[in-house]
């Protein structure tokens, strides 16, 4: 049997994950949002796309099946810039609303006669903020590592990493499923910000989590001219006001203006990426031309140092334990 790579997006918001899916050929089926100026963009880029509004009141049975489920849940509440409620705040927790829909999904696959990696959906795509790894004591990520495992092995337990403290790579290998995560910076994408998230990917039905995010070239199908987006700066600031030659400096907001015995966190600067950008701070751009310097606010000419060998850094988090290889849960 063969079968669509299809996509339903939760957390839709303006339609990242569902322009990032059409883009190397993943059909985006359905989304499900409840802010209104959002949808209007995705309606505008996707107007055939059906929308189901608000995810506590979806059935995973009922909608189309669809191959992935991808979505951000809300992070505000794991955040470390916000209050910190963790995975059983009032809007993190939708998380488990998110899993619900997939074993809702998966369920009514199985009755209609599915079986084994064919039982959709297959695929899960989870984003979030690297505050998820220390919220509660490393107990969130715990929690949400623990819901996804449930979907396909409900006797399994994930133990917390030692302290608590979570890897920014890792992964889980069961006998018929997989997990893995990593943590991204958009810097290092086409985006000349600073902006880490988190990005899990589960296989329900099997072994490819690990293949899929930590291999530079993706899963077969992928688009070649877009396989190594760290390769070439981004559109915008390719063709903007730095000029090749040139060279841009980004001025820390809180040092503006500000006494030189008061203002700056580090030395108040950066030099081709700006800073996180807000609605409080304002930084400043400082462009000059200088000789044999090369052109700034890229997203990075090669590989970035950090992330060099992301699979040699790879880990099977399993018994409280970093090790490499598969363990048995009964171990």
């Amino acid at each position: 049997m063969t079968q669509e790579i299809t996509m339903g997006s939760l957390f839709s918001g303006s339609g990242g994950f569902e322009l990032a899916s059409a883009i190397f050929g993943i059909e985006p089926r359905w989304a499900s949002e409840i802010e209104p100026l959002p949808m209007l963009i995705t309606k505008k880029n996707f107007p055939d796309m059906p929308h189901h509004g608000d995810i506590r009141y979806m059935n995973g049975g009922k909608v189309e099946a669809v191959t992935v489920i991808a979505g951000g849940s809300p992070c505000q509440d794991m955040s470390v810039a916000g209050q910190r409620a963790g995975l059983d705040g009032s809007r993190s927790n939708l998380f488990h609303e998110q899993i619900r829909i997939i074993k809702e999904m998966r369920e009514h696959d199985r009755k209609a006669g599915r079986t084994g990696k064919y039982i959709r959906p297959r695929f899960m795509v989870w984003e979030n903020v690297p505050g998820a790894f220390s919220s509660n004591k490393g107990k969130d990520f715990q929690a949400v590592l623990q819901a996804i495992v449930s979907v396909t092995d409900d006797t399994a337990a994930v133990p917390l990493p030692p302290k608590g403290k979570w890897q920014s790579a890792g992964c889980i290998m069961g006998d018929t499923y997989s997990i893995a995560w990593r943590t991204l910076d958009a810097q290092y994408w086409g985006v000349p910000q600073r902006r880490k998230r988190i990005y899990l990917v589960a296989d329900f039905g099997g072994l490819t989590a690990p293949e899929i995010l930590f291999e530079r070239q993706g899963v077969p199908g992928y688009c070649p001219q877009s396989g190594a987006p760290w390769q070439r700066a981004a559109a915008p600031a390719q063709d903007g006001a730095a000029q090749p030659g040139g060279s841009t400096f980004c001025i820390q907001g809180n040092c503006i203006d500000r006494a030189d015995t008061a203002g700056c966190n580090g030395k108040g600067w950066t030099e081709g990426v700006s800073y996180t950008l807000n609605t409080i701070d304002r930084p400043a751009v400082y462009s000059e031309p200088l000789d044999d310097v090369a052109s700034t606010l890229r997203a990075g000419a090669g590989m970035p140092k950090h992330d060099a060998d992301i699979r040699g850094r790879l880990a099977i988090v399993y018994n409280g334990e970093t090790v490499t290889s598969k363990t048995n849960a009964s171990n």
